[in-house]
């Protein structure tokens, strides 16, 4: 069965830094799959390469089975995502912001408000849908983008760092929804996190990426059999090092200058 992800060869240059370097991996359809690494290891800009953001300065990536880089208009219509940093408008009201990326992605008008009321109340925000975003807490928002990443149906999610910042139980709460999700309707999970008891605990497979580089990936166990480690942390360590890193800042701007890319392209 041809993957529903597919990178192959991958490389991205932002003028002397290689940040991906000849990178290949598949993710199966239905997997829920973690994408990890130290700051400024690749994941980010991995991210905005499948998502039609960046493009790559070489190799081919592929989702669903459509080019991302020559069919860029399906690809799109195959994912949704989650920012790293919040990218909703403060001043709309939740369902404004829903209604909004509803009309961009050509949600039926028959259906929208329909789907709309069955994500918010998914996500238990149904009632605060007149309430405009900037007083919600940074799990509400988390929750409602989740809502919004999937108003099109799409066959995958793309999360990165979904959980950043949030309490423990909110980030248990998101991840019941992650996995209902894709229990239910079989949608495929993309993610990254530092977060490496969500990934243990949730990913059927991980990729490990580090300078730019896959350095490993499996199943937790097949990493922790690999570094002869206990748990994912340790193998995870075993394999990335102890250094602490800075992050670096790629071409790509803001999450929001992002956003206006992909709805002017739509337009």
């Amino acid at each position: 069965m041809q993957p529903i992800i597919s990178v192959n060869n991958v490389s991205k240059k932002f003028k002397e830094v290689e940040a991906v370097s000849n990178v290949s991996f598949d993710v199966k359809a239905g997997e829920i799959f973690a994408f990890l690494g130290p700051n400024g290891a690749g994941k980010s800009t991995t991210i905005k390469m499948l998502t039609t953001l960046l493009r790559p300065t070489e190799g081919a990536l592929f989702l669903s089975g459509h080019d991302v880089i020559k069919e860029q208009d399906a690809a799109r219509k195959v994912f949704g995502i989650v920012f790293q940093d919040p990218s909703l408008d403060d001043e709309l009201t939740a369902y404004e912001n829903l209604e909004l990326h509803a009309v961009l992605y050509g949600v039926d008008k028959k259906i929208m408000r329909r789907r709309i009321e069955e994500l918010m109340t998914l996500v238990e925000l149904w009632d605060r849908r007149n309430s405009r975003v900037k007083t919600f807490s940074g799990g509400m928002k988390r929750r409602l983008e989740i809502a919004r990443g999937l108003l099109h149906h799409p066959k995958i999610l793309f999360l990165d760092e979904p959980t950043l910042g949030l309490d423990a139980q909110t980030r248990k709460l998101l991840w019941a929804y992650i996995q209902k999700l894709n229990a239910n309707e079989g949608m495929t999970i993309f993610f990254t996190t530092h977060y490496l008891a969500e990934a243990e605990a949730i990913a059927d497979r991980i990729a490990i990426i580090d300078n730019g580089k896959i350095v490993a990936s499996g199943t937790t166990e097949e990493l922790k059999q690999q570094t002869q480690t206990n748990n994912l942390e340790e193998a995870y360590l075993e394999l990335t090092g102890k250094t602490v890193r800075d992050e670096i800042v790629d071409a790509a701007d803001s999450r929001k200058d992002m956003i206006r890319r992909v709805i002017a392209n739509r337009r």
